[in-house]
């Protein structure tokens, strides 16, 4: 009896190899980092002389699956947008349901106006302003003449 070693391109069906062979050897800590990086937007938060602003970034979302929200210091940025496909041929029919939701809460300083916090959406990216109080914007810097 001869042992003659396995060579995985005389296989039959290669493309169905390799594809099982790439998910079985993939690593499941990446496949969970993953699947968890793609449901948070990344958010970008800037400071202005004037203002706050916090920028989500979330495209192909719309204006209404947003829901933005200030409980005492904390605003929360939540999100939920669901879509359903569904395509019938000659002898099967495939449904595909997609449900994208994230919540992200910020503790905002006292030095904010919480009555005039504006909030728009536009190209992809939604956009929270967070206007400082008087005492709190920048003030220009002076040059102090030393006597």
């Amino acid at each position: 009896m001869a042992i003659i070693k396995w060579n995985r391109e005389d296989d039959n069906m290669p493309v169905f190899s390799t594809f099982w062979n790439n998910f079985l050897n993939r690593d499941m800590d990446d496949f969970y980092v993953n699947s968890m990086t793609l449901r948070t937007p990344s958010v970008n938060i800037k400071e202005g002389k004037n203002e706050f602003m916090i920028e989500v970034a979330a495209p192909g979302m719309e204006k209404n699956d947003f829901s933005v929200n200030i409980d005492h210091n904390l605003l929360t940025i939540e999100a939920k947008k669901e879509s359903k496909s569904e395509s019938k041929e000659e002898r099967f029919t495939r449904r595909e349901f997609c449900y994208n939701t994230f919540s992200r809460s910020f503790t905002l300083p006292e030095s904010i106006v919480q009555e005039k916090i504006d909030a728009k959406y536009e190209n992809g990216i939604l956009h929270i302003e967070l206007p400082k109080k008087e005492e709190a914007k920048v003030k220009p810097s002076r040059e102090i003449a030393i006597a």
